[in-house]
């Protein structure tokens, strides 16, 4: 009975709003930071919501010409 609860609470975490998940942050150039972003980031969207956060940088990297 244990194991069926925590299969629902995963399932529960990992369907929940506005998730995108880790590989989604990285693959757009953000970082997930567990409780605040960084100076110099903002809130793009959620690793795991409302824990885990994906951050942006402000400002855009450097391009080489």
């Amino acid at each position: 009975m244990g194991i069926l609860w925590f299969i629902l609470i995963f399932i529960s975490l990992t369907s929940h709003g506005d998730t995108h998940g880790p590989d989604s942050c990285n693959h757009e150039g953000g970082l997930c930071r567990i409780g605040n972003c960084v100076s110099g980031e903002y809130l793009a969207s959620y690793c795991f919501e409302p824990i885990i956060l994906c951050c942006k940088n402000m400002s855009p990297p450097a391009t080489k010409s």
